[in-house]
């Protein structure tokens, strides 16, 4: 974007330039047979320097992996602007950028929600991916408003994710790689009801931490610990069996 619109001003920089350059040559003065009098014939510097100011705001260069919206008067064209050089008309058009390459939208607010097993969980740290449709660049900047932050918003992810986890066990809601393929179909299955297919791809989810509320986990532990008590109680009391068994067949 800088280096397009520094293009702009080097160019229209040039044309005041060399039009100040050809109104001075207008008005100067030359020696004619020993007399000083007007130049004449220079106004086509002038001219140049103005055709260069104008070519300046003519012309718009998008760059590979964005593509382009023409607006006339504020009006949105329906047809997307392909990278590379574009002509416009000066001072009536104007050609934005959008970027289609693949982006990154950290969410860091936890997603507190509920497993099949109605298990307190949360998500946090999320990462979704994705990619806006070349051919769809024109449309999404005519209705999504604001749609740098708005195009896949957090109450969007928050929905879809909390929608699969409810699907899933204890076990399956912590499973990184189930949760993450699962949001990521959910996510885009909202994107398209919302917008139309093939609008908005999400090429990858990633959840960084996925963990049960306090008071499960320390329910976990103090089940995890008496299991094992009692594991090893049972192998005691199996060696004291045993060892009866050996002192009765001795005697």
């Amino acid at each position: 974007k800088w280096r397009n619109q520094g293009m702009n001003f080097a160019i229209g920089l040039i044309g005041l330039l060399v039009m100040l350059a050809g109104i001075g040559s207008m008005y100067a003065v030359e020696p004619v047979d020993g007399k000083r009098v007007a130049a004449k014939g220079r106004g086509w510097i002038a001219v140049v320097g103005i055709a260069l100011m104008l070519f300046s705001f003519s012309f718009k260069i998008i760059p590979t992996g964005y593509t382009g919206v023409r607006t006339t008067f504020g009006q949105i064209s329906s047809q997307t602007v392909q990278n590379g050089f574009n002509w416009k008309v000066p001072f009536m058009q104007d050609i934005s950028q959008v970027n289609n390459k693949q982006q990154d939208i950290v969410f860091d607010n936890k997603v507190w929600s509920e497993t099949s097993e109605r298990t307190a969980i949360c998500y946090k740290n999320i990462t979704v991916t994705y990619q806006i449709n070349h051919d769809k660049s024109a449309w999404i900047y005519a209705n999504v408003s604001d749609y740098k932050d708005n195009l896949v918003s957090q109450p969007l992810v928050t929905s879809a994710i909390k929608s699969v986890s409810k699907t899933l066990s204890d076990v399956d809601a912590t499973a990184r790689a189930k949760i993450e393929s699962l949001s990521m179909a959910s996510i885009q299955s909202a994107l398209d009801q919302k917008y139309g297919k093939d609008v908005v791809f999400i090429n990858k989810v990633v959840i960084s931490n996925a963990d049960f509320e306090s008071s499960y986990n320390q329910a976990i532990a103090k089940k995890q610990q008496a299991q094992l008590e009692s594991e090893e109680q049972s192998i005691v009391n199996q060696k004291n069996v045993n060892k009866a068994k050996a002192d009765a067949t001795a005697k």
